[in-house]
């Protein structure tokens, strides 16, 4: 697959999860202010990189990508809620998200906390809907499973390590549990929900789960090397935070060069995991590279 292939396919992909993002946030039956800041949090912005996991992972099994929508559209709704909440003055206090004022910052404080607990709770209103699936046993599984990841095992449990380790600096094993929750999990997860909706079996929902982990690596340790190397105005956020933070990172503990080091590591190991799948999982193995290789 070439470059402008998997641009266009991501860029498709981002098109279709905004509209329907923006027609089920029109649905909410829920005050106008806290919907505009719920909107403010969700649309204009992000490239829809784990509904594009969702999408791909359930192509492998022909799963049409309408079919995957729905779900990758609820997984888009967690994500965004954690950036709401991650860019508060009491956790990362951020004032700038995809090129834009943070939500906060937009409006204040305590909305953006309630922006946020709407977008945790309808994520899963709509991955219980038959729209996700007709399957009652398939929306469960869905459900769990995203409920695991964005928890207290995962995504909120990393955010408490992330936190902790402001002031009681991580060693090199911790960084890797705390980022395989943080930032991993959600991306991992995405690999995963769209094994469930394929009907994958063990081998090879197991064999995405290790794609999906390696994915989510590679993806931070890119983005801790992009807040010391690029600029705000090309991040669309707030660049140098981690060190202004004091953040703990595999850059503050080893160097640069050791991070590169862990981020080709990880695109091997995740090509590695994706063998078994042959040509159909080539929209995979740009995924990975483009974690890798991105500039923003």
């Amino acid at each position: 697959m070439t470059e402008d292939q998997f641009d266009s396919q991501l860029a498709d992909c981002a098109t279709q999860t905004e509209a329907f993002l923006a027609a089920h946030i029109a649905t909410l039956d829920a005050p106008e202010r806290l919907l505009a800041a719920i909107a403010h949090g969700t649309l204009g912005g992000g490239k829809r990189l784990r509904p594009f996991l969702v999408r791909l992972s359930a192509s492998l099994f022909d799963v049409p990508h309408e079919k995957s929508l729905a779900v990758g559209a609820a997984l888009e709704m967690i994500h965004c809620y954690s950036l709401v909440h991650d860019d508060l003055p009491d956790m990362d206090h951020d004032e700038l998200r995809r090129g834009k004022p943070t939500v906060w910052k937009a409006f204040d404080p305590a909305l953006a906390i309630l922006a946020g607990d709407a977008l945790l709770t309808e994520a899963f209103a709509l991955l219980s809907d038959p729209r996700s699936h007709p399957d009652p046993a398939i929306r469960a599984e869905l459900v769990l499973t995203l409920a695991h990841a964005a928890g207290s095992a995962g995504m909120v449990g990393g955010q408490v390590l992330d936190i902790e380790g402001e002031t009681n600096p991580l060693d090199e094993d911790a960084i890797f549990t705390m980022q395989a929750k943080k930032t991993g999990a959600l991306i991992r997860v995405g690999v995963e929900m769209g094994a469930i909706l394929g009907n994958a079996n063990s081998t090879q929902r197991a064999e995405l789960i290790r794609f999906g982990t390696a994915a989510g690596l590679a993806f931070q340790i890119a983005d801790d090397i992009l807040d010391v190397t690029a600029t705000s105005d090309a991040l669309g956020k707030t660049a140098g935070k981690d060190v202004a933070q004091n953040k703990s990172t595999i850059i503050a503990r080893s160097g640069l060069d050791a991070a590169r080091k862990v981020l080709d590591d990880a695109v091997a190991n995740g090509l590695d995991a994706l063998e078994n799948f042959g040509p159909s999982a080539d929209r995979l193995r740009s995924l990975i590279r483009h974690f890798a290789d991105r500039s923003h």
